[in-house]
Formats: structure tokens, C-alpha cells, sequence
């Protein structure tokens, strides 16, 4: 039995306990999201949009559904640490999800923030049966995506955030999945609903960190809905464990003068994929796009992007840093379409690596398709070394090589990190790359 089959056979002994309380619309999508996966499998590297990136080492698991949604005691153990670390001190709000299932008694909601609706998605469709039928799954369409597919079936729970008309969250919200499951291997399929209304504004931070030591599959769509003139600063931070696989779909629908700010850090897994999707549906929209890809070893990362200008006046940015090492390799396809209407279109991409090893690879494919004439459009893309100049200088002063190796490569990963203005998460993500490079398996030791 296939990841594929055992997928399936996971749907079939769990049907009862899968999507209790679902709309008919649901309902029925599920079934269709089930079928559409029984028929296109996992992607293969002959789809263009998979072409560098083989899911070849997942499809021999066999994956089941996680058998625990408890904490057991070291889990309990490292779950507070992880809950402290992650709060930085600072008021907000933290929903701990172990697994996919949300742990109300691990979670945190700190300071008052009146109009601000955090909770998880499974009770969501009871307290807030309108609103999820009106958003879910009205923007992470199927369109022939396998893992969209599989989460569309599986789904069972996730974080729900509803920010009211007019209100600004005072305090961040963070949502924090852990899997931890070292029995078998396991998918989780975490859906996730963010929904601004007009003039509302929200900073969301997503979590996502293995306790596991067996390989496992998260698999999480997320959709954020930005009203008009709304504007949300999102974050991703992917610390997956080494074994994992890593599977995220970001949808992105802006309404006018809607603003979109996101961040993605990944650091861990062993295959890590994120597709991003942004429909500027509305004059005046803006999408702003900026992540940091760090793996070594023979981790393999790849971003793919789209973003969709409909509407005239509106405005993306795209800025991508990839750090590699040993034999890891690192995808990043960025789409810009340009729609006729879509006049005054002003889109901006940047896409820059940094290979601290010969045996790491990068492909890097910007890509553009404009069918307006009225339009500012740029794109640029570099892979390179550590400049030898620079080291040679830092040499020169007593720094020894591999410090200095440290200092150049954590200051190109600074352009992004430096941007977060939330301190706690700023000085934490700090941490991480300082520890990663400390522990990178190729850095390079000290020459006498």
C-alpha cells in the first residue's frame, strides 16, 4: 500500500468522525475534493509546477490518520517550553493546535482585544455557522491541486480569525501546530480561515513545529479574506522535523485598497513546499511578499508564487533570500499576471540565493504575463557566493573564517528578519538563524 491508497483507506475508516457538522455545500465538496485526489495522485514531476520538486520520497508511506490528539508527558513538557518561547513575555493571543486538533488548555488569550474573534475552526462552525459557510473554501479552489484536494477531504479542524469592521488588533495572534506522533507516520491537514473585515487590521503569526522524530505530512490551506481598506501582516515561521514533509496552499483575495503584508521563514523539513496565491481583485489592492529559505543537508524548499492583478492601480512587491548548504536545493517559480484591465499595475520581484556549499543547487524562474500596456513591471534574480573580498576583510581584523562565514550570511538573512516589528519574534527568529548556521553541517572550519 501507497501513500496514495493508505490516504484513502484513512478516509474510509475515519468518515464517521470526519466532518461532522458540515454544510451540505461541504458535504459534497469534500466528496468531490476526495474524488479529484483518487484521480490525480501526488504530482509528478512531469507537471510543470512540480517539474524541480519530486514527491517521489513521500508516495511509499503510508500515512494514517494521528491516532492521539493529547499531549503525552514529554510532549506536555516541551509544549509548555514551546508556549512560553512563543508568547516572548508579550500580551496576545496563542492557539496551541497538537496534531491538527486544537488544546484549549495549552492555549493562551492575553489582553483585551474587543471585535477580535480567535477560535478554532471546528467550533467556528457552530458559533459562527454564517461566516464559514460564506468564506470556507470559497478560494482555495481544487483547480487540479493534489494537496489541496487531500486537505479539502480531510480537514477537521484549525484556527478561525474574525476581525470586525473598523478594529484594530491591539496585540498579535498566534497560532502555533505541533505534531508530535513517533509511531507511524502520519497527515495532519490543518484548514485554516482568516477573515478582515473593511478598515480592520490583524498581525497573525503561523507556527509550525515537529516533536515527531518519524517522518509525518502537514498538509495546511489557509485563507485569508482582506476587506476594503483592510490591512493584515502575516507571518509563517515552517520548523518542521527533519523527516517531514511540509505541504502549505496560501489564498489571498484583497478587496479594494486592501493591503497584504506576509512573511515566510522555513528552516525545517525534509520536502517543503509553499504555494502563495494572491487575487488583487480590486483597485487599490497591494500584496506584499517577503520570505527566508534556509536548509542544508539534503532538505529540498521551493516557493511558488502567483500573483494576480485584476484590477488597475495596484501594487506587489516579491523579495525571496535563500540560504544553502551541504547538498540541499531550493525552487522558487514566481508568477505576475497582469490582467487587460488591470492598467497602472506596478509589480516589483526579487529573488536572491546565497550557496555555502559546491554541491547545493538553486532553480530560480520569475515569471511574467502581461496583457496590459500601462504597467510598471520588474523582476531580478541572483545566486551566488560569499563575497571572498569581505571575508578576506573580516580575516584580516582576527575574525576567525567560520565566524566570519556566520557574520556575512546571518547580515544577507537580516534584509527580511529585520522587517518584522514585533520584537519577540524578531529576536527569536534571530536565534534561529544563528543557530543554524552555528550547527550548518558544511561551515567551514578555521584555516591556520
Amino acid at each position: 500500500m501507497d501513500a496514495r491508497e493508505s490516504l484513502l483507506a484513512a478516509y474510509e475508516a475515519s468518515k464517521g468522525q470526519i466532518g461532522l457538522g458540515d454544510s451540505d455545500r461541504i458535504r459534497t465538496l469534500r466528496r468531490d475534493a476526495l474524488e479529484s485526489f483518487a484521480d490525480l495522485g501526488f504530482p509528478r514531476t512531469s507537471n510543470e509546477d512540480w517539474r524541480y520538486t519530486s514527491v517521489s520520497k513521500m508516495t511509499p508511506l503510508e500515512f494514517k490518520r494521528p491516532s492521539s490528539f493529547q499531549p503525552d508527558g514529554s510532549a506536555s513538557t516541551e509544549l509548555q517550553r514551546l508556549r512560553s518561547v512563543f508568547l516572548g513575555g508579550t500580551a496576545g493571543r496563542m492557539l496551541v493546535f497538537l496534531n491538527g486538533r486544537f488544546l484549549p488548555e495549552l492555549s493562551s488569550f492575553n489582553g483585551e482585544m474587543p471585535g477580535v474573534e480567535t477560535l478554532s475552526l471546528a467550533a467556528a462552525r457552530k458559533s459562527h455557522s454564517d461566516l464559514v459557510e460564506k468564506h470556507l473554501a470559497r478560494y482555495a479552489t481544487l483547480e487540479g491541486r493534489s494537496f489541496s484536494a487531500l486537505n479539502t477531504a480531510f480537514h477537521e479542524d484549525g484556527a478561525f480569525v474574525h476581525v470586525a469592521k473598523d478594529v484594530a488588533a491591539k496585540f498579535p495572534i498566534h497560532l502555533v501546530f505541533v505534531a508530535n506522533g513517533p509511531e507511524r507516520p502520519m497527515a495532519i491537514h490543518p484548514r485554516n480561515l482568516i477573515v478582515l473585515e473593511a478598515g480592520s487590521s490583524a498581525s497573525v503569526i503561523q507556527s509550525y513545529v515537529g516533536l515527531a522524530c518519524e517522518s509525518y505530512l502537514t498538509n495546511v490551506v489557509t485563507e485569508t479574506v482582506i476587506g476594503e481598506n483592510a490591512h493584515l501582516e502575516h507571518f509563517k515561521i515552517q520548523q518542521e522535523g527533519r523527516r517531514a514533509f511540509h505541504i502549505s496552499d496560501l489564498r489571498i483575495d484583497l478587496a479594494r485598497h486592501g493591503v497584504m503584508s506576509d512573511c515566510s521563514i522555513a528552516i525545517g523539513g525534509s520536502l517543503a513546499r509553499n504555494d502563495v496565491t494572491g487575487n488583487l481583485r480590486a483597485e487599490g489592492a497591494e500584496c506584499h511578499l517577503n520570505g527566508l529559505y534556509m536548509v542544508t543537508g539534503n532538505q529540498h524548499v521551493d516557493n511558488h508564487t502567483t500573483l494576480d492583478h485584476v484590477s488597475p492601480h495596484t501594487i506587489s512587491r516579491e523579495n525571496y533570500k535563500g540560504i544553502l548548504d551541504a547538498s540541499s536545493r531550493a525552487v522558487f517559480n514566481g508568477k505576475v499576471i497582469v490582467r487587460p484591465d488591470a492598467q497602472k499595475t506596478d509589480s516589483v520581484q526579487s529573488n536572491k540565493n546565497l550557496l555555502l556549499s559546491e554541491n547545493a543547487v538553486v532553480d530560480t524562474k520569475p515569471q511574467l504575463e502581461i496583457f496590459a500596456d500601462d504597467v510598471k513591471c520588474a523582476h531580478g534574480a541572483a545566486i551566488g557566493e560569499l563575497d571572498e573580498d569581505a571575508l578576506f576583510y573580516l580575516r584580516a581584523r582576527g575574525i576567525p573564517r567560520a565566524e566570519a562565514r556566520a557574520l556575512l550570511t546571518h547580515a544577507f538573512a537580516s534584509e527580511i528578519v529585520d522587517r518584522i516589528r514585533w520584537d519577540a519574534l524578531r529576536r527569536r527568529l534571530d536565534g534561529n538563524i544563528s543557530l543554524w548556521l552555528s550547527s550548518s553541517s558544511s561551515e567551514a572550519q578555521e584555516v591556520s
